[in-house]
């Protein structure tokens, strides 16, 4: 019987042992591989950025992507007053810029706003501040701003870039970087022809409404978009998500207060 019960106990004991060294080792290689997989991130949003711009070519190192990405300036804007945020207030809502996030912040209920009831793009909560890229010319002018966009698609959330030419009415290009579409149907979203739609179209009229929009067949007027053929809801997941962006409820009035010089 004693026999027994020492078996069980050196099973028991080694067993134990044993998860003490995996776990020191999961951790110990979790945390040398941090500065690795932030770096990746790091890699992965400047490429998205870059293509929705239009400036990723085929062929491209990491050193001529982050070049390129060192010429766009990092800003967080504060979305229900329409301006870029201050130190202040970012200070007092304990935002570190260098390292914050805007999806983990839209679920903070202290840095997000509810959508309930008035929620056309399906993101439940808006981040209170977010993150946008500019990048400006010699004379110290804005010429692309770079703006996150998020919404409901068929299966699940999609994340991607709309970016605007410098007199912030011309699209130069959208892309999306993170989606859960039906091939060959929702995710043609990352079809080359279908983005090559959007370079040229006028985001606003001239009242300051939202011009370009995602018809469900064929583009024939000014503005708008070819639909997705056979992913109906996705287009219309992407239409309700483009306008809620540059809307009242998204950057309209930030884009606004741009254009008259206020910031």
């Amino acid at each position: 019987m004693s026999s027994k019960q020492d078996s069980t106990k050196k099973t028991l004991t080694v067993a134990l042992v044993l998860c003490l060294v995996c776990s020191v080792m999961v951790s110990v290689a979790a945390v040398g591989l941090k500065p690795m997989q932030d770096a990746n991130k790091a890699l992965d949003r400047n490429k998205n950025v870059l293509s929705a711009a239009g400036l990723l070519q085929p062929g491209q190192g990491r050193a001529d992507i982050q070049r390129l990405f060192d010429q766009f300036e990092l800003r967080l804007v504060n979305l229900p007053e329409g301006r870029f945020a201050t130190d202040d207030e970012l200070r007092e809502a304990g935002i570190d810029p260098r390292n914050y996030n805007d999806r983990a912040a839209s679920r903070n209920p202290a840095l997000s706003r509810s959508l309930r009831g008035d929620d056309p793009a399906g993101i439940q909560r808006q981040a209170r501040f977010v993150t946008v890229y500019l990048r400006q010319n010699d004379s110290g002018q804005t010429d692309l701003l770079v703006l996150p966009i998020n919404g409901a698609g068929l299966w699940g959330a999609m994340y991607g870039f709309l970016v605007l030419e410098g007199d912030l009415r011309t699209v130069r290009g959208l892309s999306f970087y993170e989606h859960k579409e039906t091939p060959g149907l929702g995710a043609k979203v990352e079809n080359e022809d279908w983005r090559a739609q959007w370079p040229g179209q006028s985001a606003f009229n001239e009242d300051g409404s939202v011009a370009v929009t995602v018809v469900k067949s064929k583009a024939s007027a000014p503005g708008e978009i070819d639909g997705l053929s056979g992913a109906t809801l996705t287009t219309k997941g992407v239409d309700n998500m483009v306008r809620f962006w540059l809307g009242e409820q998204g950057y309209g009035p930030f884009i606004a207060h741009l254009q008259a010089g206020k910031g």
